[in-house]
C-alpha cells in the first residue's frame, strides 16, 4: 500500500501548534489530547486549510459532544478538560492566522469551554463506553504496563480465564476507582454487554468512513494533477477498505492503549463481543417492549385503590330502628 497516496491516517500539525503556543507563551496543553482533537476534527466533514481544520460551532459541538467519548480514553491521571483547552488553543492560533475574526474567536472560546466540561462528564458515563475504552480503564486499574503490547496480551489472557459473572463484576467495580460512574439500575447485565458491543462496532465503522473520506480528498487532488489512482483503488476496492480497517484500529489504539483495539478484534473477540444482526434485533425488540410498557404505565396515571368487591349497600329497612322506639330523655323526665 502506498500510504503517501492514500493518506488514510491523519497528519496533524500538533507539533507546529505546540511550538506556536510556546513562542506565544500560551498556557500549555498536553500533546496527546491535542493530537486527538486535531485528528478528529480532520476526520470530520469540515474543510481543511493548509493542514489546519476549519473551526465552526458545528465542528466543535460534533467533536466534543458526539465523537470524543466514542474513541478517547485519557489516562486516569490525565486532565479530562484538556480537550476543551486544545480547542481553545487552536482557536487562538486560527485567530492569529487571520482565519477567525475577534467575534468568532470569542464565541468559539465560550463554546469550547462549556462543551469541554460536558465532554469531561461524558467520558465518565458508563453507558457510553466502548470496549477499547473499557479495557483501557481495566488495564490501568489492575496496574498492567500499557506501554508493552506483550504485557497487555498477557493481562487479557488472564482475564479471559475468569467466568463471565466475574468479568461483569470487575466492570462494575471500576466505579469504585472514580474514573467511571455507576451504571443504571440494570447494572452490567448481558443486555449492557450487547449495547457496548453495538457502540464499539458503530464507532469503529464511523472512524473507517472518516479515514476513507479523508483519503478521497487527497485522491481528488491527485486526479487534478493528472496522477494515476493508487493500486488499491485502480483494481480491487476491497484492498482500500481493508487498509481503512487497519488504520482505524491503529488510530483507536493511539487514543486508548496502543495495540489494544487490534488485540480485542483479532485475538480476544470473546472478551469484546460485537453482536450480529439477530442479537441486535432481539436487543432492539426488548428496548421497544420496555418503552411500550413504560408508556402504558405513564398513560394509566397514578395507581388508584381497587374497588371493594363486596361494597356495603343501602341498609335494610327491617334492620333500621323505629323512631318511636328510641328513648326520649325529656319524656322520661316529665313522667317522673
Amino acid at each position: 500500500m502506498n500510504d503517501e497516496d492514500l493518506r488514510l491516517a491523519p497528519r496533524t500539525r500538533a507539533a507546529d501548534l505546540l511550538a506556536w503556543a510556546a513562542e506565544e507563551d500560551r498556557t500549555p496543553v498536553a500533546e496527546a489530547p491535542l493530537r486527538a482533537v486535531l485528528a478528529l476534527l480532520e476526520l470530520g466533514e469540515g474543510r481543511m486549510h493548509d493542514g489546519w481544520p476549519e473551526l465552526t460551532s458545528n465542528a466543535v459541538e460534533h467533536l466534543l459532544y458526539e465523537r470524543l467519548y466514542l474513541y478517547v480514553q485519557p489516562e486516569p491521571e490525565a486532565d479530562p478538560f484538556a480537550y476543551g483547552a486544545a480547542v481553545r488553543l487552536l482557536t487562538d492560533h486560527q485567530r492569529a492566522a487571520k482565519r477567525l475574526n475577534a467575534k468568532r474567536q470569542e464565541r468559539l472560546h465560550a463554546e469550547a469551554e462549556w462543551q469541554g466540561e460536558v465532554a469531561a462528564g461524558l467520558l465518565r458515563r458508563a453507558d457510553l463506553v466502548t470496549w477499547p475504552r473499557l479495557y483501557a480503564l481495566l488495564l490501568h486499574a489492575y496496574g498492567a504496563d500499557v506501554t508493552d503490547p506483550e504485557a497487555v496480551r498477557e493481562w487479557l489472557t488472564g482475564f479471559r480465564e475468569l467466568a463471565q459473572e466475574e468479568r461483569l463484576a470487575r466492570f462494575a467495580a471500576l466505579a469504585q476507582t472514580g474514573w467511571l460512574d455507576e451504571v443504571d439500575e440494570q447494572g452490567w447485565s448481558p443486555t449492557r454487554v450487547i449495547s457496548v458491543g453495538m457502540a464499539t462496532d458503530g464507532a469503529r465503522r464511523l472512524l473507517e468512513q472518516g479515514l476513507m473520506r479523508r483519503s478521497y480528498r487527497n485522491l481528488t487532488e491527485l486526479t487534478a494533477l493528472g496522477r494515476p489512482m493508487p493500486d488499491e483503488l485502480a483494481g480491487d476496492f476491497g484492498a482500500f477498505e481493508e487498509a481503512a480497517v487497519e488504520a482505524a484500529l491503529d488510530l483507536y489504539g493511539e487514543w486508548t492503549v496502543p495495540g489494544l483495539p487490534r488485540l480485542l478484534v483479532e485475538e480476544f473477540p470473546d472478551l469484546a463481543p460485537e453482536p450480529g444482526q439477530e442479537e441486535i434485533d432481539a436487543y432492539l425488540a426488548g428496548l421497544a417492549q420496555e418503552e411500550f410498557d413504560a408508556r402504558l404505565k405513564e398513560l394509566a396515571g397514578p395507581a388508584q385503590e381497587e374497588p371493594d368487591p363486596h361494597p356495603a349497600g343501602p341498609a335494610d329497612p327491617a334492620d333500621q330502628e323505629d323512631p318511636a322506639d328510641q328513648e326520649d330523655p325529656a319524656a322520661d323526665q316529665a313522667q317522673e
